[in-house]
Parts: C-alpha cells; structure tokens; sequence
C-alpha cells in the first residue's frame, strides 16, 4: 500500500515510491491507466505506453475521464464500477476506446483495485485486440461464404432456413426459396473454358444480389446452383421476383461472354413442412423448369 500517489496528483519524494512506479508504469509495454471511480472515473496517471497508444501527452491525459476514451461515454462507469467492487481476478471486458486523433481501436481491459492513500482506486491494463478481431472476423466471413462468388454457402444457408422456420412457428411469417440454375452451363465451360465458367458465376452472383431486397438471402448451393431466401414473402410475389430475374438475366450482353439464360424454381414453406422436405419440393419444382425446356420458373 503506498502512502501517496505519484503521476498526476501531489507527488512523495520516497524512493520506494519512485520505484515502484518506474518498474510498474513507465517500464512496461502496456498501456496502463490508475484511475480514480470515486471522482467520476477520472484518469490519476498514464504510463508512456498509455501515451504513445492513445496519442496524449500525459499532461493532457491526466484531465480526462476514462468515459471520455470509452465508445460507451458515461454509459461505462456504472460497469466501471462494479469492476470496482470486485477484489481481483474477473475476466478481461471488451470496450472501444477513442484515440486522440478520433479514430476507435478494439481494446481488452483489465482492471484491479489498488489501494492508494486511502483511495481505492483501479489499475487498468490495456491491450489493443483490433487486429485479432479483424482477424476473426475475416475467419468467420471466409467460413460462411463461398470462395468464388462470395455469396452464403450451404451450411450458412441452411441456418438461416432454420431461423426462418422458427420465425413461421413463433410469428407466422410466410417465406419462399428460389432455387436457380443456369442453363446449359457444362456447354459454357465446354466451348469458353472454365474461366469464363467462372465469370458467368460471379456475374449472376451480383445480379441475384442487385436484384433482391435486402433482407433477402443469397446463396451459391453448388456448382451452376443457386437458391434465395425470400422472407414475409407468399407466393404470388415470389413468382414476381423470380419472373423478373429471369427476364433480366435473359437480357444481360457481355461482349467476352456467352448469354446465359436461367431456370427456378419456386416454393413456398407450407405449415409444419420441415427444411428437408422444403428442399426437396423447390428442387423438384427446378426439375420441372428445366424439363419444360429451361428459361422458365416453375412454382410447386
């Protein structure tokens, strides 16, 4: 327990004091921070680290509050100071804090109490996970999404069939599946090479996409095949988008590009129909478009 606080407030001249604080503070790599959740979580000391990391010289730290760095505002000191309570040990806590120059960083914070002359205060220790988190999230995008095209692919799809699913049982919320594939396309790759195959792909891809609504999903479901989600949507509308599509896909001319034309098939979620029977009816109904000799939408 120190008898007084060096950094920002009146400063002892003990060398005790001064070590502790070389060695603890300015010494480590990590941004630290002593703040004080009694004076409305104002900052009492910020290491070099601190500094360098949030772009503040420490004069000007030391008139902030932590809520002033924190995404949250004020909206973090009553976290802050439960944190507080606790005698050390919790699980780090997640924020987004607000450098000098604007700009927010992802940070994990770790804070423990630290008695000092009489105040309790709390020393945080900072690490700033923004990378990581990128990181992850670009993991977690390649993992649902398919590599060509970037649109869902099938597990991520068949969840959102099962969201909507419970959707319809909690909310009775109509919803229909497109399931679209483009014609003759063993020719296509036959005759122009499979990068062009590759191309025509992706060119449906961000046609499906510039063509639905938000809301709705898009999936590539394997090789030339792709299915939609169509959700709060009966089955006179859904014939509509699927009607539209094909006609715009029929349309489309890129010089470098055979025309391609598509085949869908339509179905709407009939009650207590499960996902694998859905699947099967909306495959069936794409069979039928293609038997009809293909560029058509067929609903069953």
């Amino acid at each position: 327990i120190l008898a007084s606080l060096p950094g920002c407030s009146n400063r002892s001249s003990a060398l005790e004091e001064e070590r502790f604080y070389e060695k603890l503070f300015h010494s480590n790599s990590a941004p630290m921070l002593l703040i004080d959740p009694g004076a409305d979580g104002r900052i009492v000391d910020a290491n070099s680290a601190a500094t360098r990391f949030y772009g503040y010289s420490h004069d000007t730290f030391c008139l902030k509050h932590t809520w002033e760095i924190n995404a949250l505002g004020r909206d973090v000191l009553p976290i802050m100071n439960e944190v507080a309570k606790l005698p050390g040990g919790h699980k780090p806590l997640n924020f987004v804090h607000r450098l000098a120059d604007g700009s927010l960083r992802d940070v994990q914070t770790y804070a423990g109490p630290l008695e000092v002359g009489g105040r309790r205060l709390m020393l945080c220790i900072i690490h700033d996970v923004t990378e990581q988190k990128r990181l992850k999230n670009e993991l977690q995008h390649a993992a649902s999404r398919d590599h060509l095209t970037g649109l869902w692919n099938r597990r991520r799809f068949v969840e959102m069939l099962e969201t909507a699913q419970g959707q319809k049982r909690r909310h009775d919320l109509d919803y229909c599946l497109m399931l679209v594939d483009a014609d003759y396309f063993k020719a296509i790759n036959d005759q122009h090479g499979h990068h062009a195959g590759d191309e025509v792909l992706v060119l449906l891809a961000r046609t499906f996409e510039a063509r639905v609504r938000e809301a709705d999903a898009v999936c590539r479901w394997g090789g030339e095949e792709f299915i939609v989600l169509l959700p709060q949507t009966d089955l006179e509308n859904a014939m509509r988008v699927a009607e539209s599509l094909r006609m715009t896909i029929e349309q489309i001319r890129v010089a470098h590009l055979p025309q391609v034309t598509v085949s869908i098939g339509v179905v709407q979620h009939q009650a207590g129909e499960i996902t694998e029977h859905l699947l099967k009816r909306v495959d069936a109904a794409l069979y039928r478009a293609k038997e009809l000799g293909r560029n058509r939408v067929v609903s069953a």
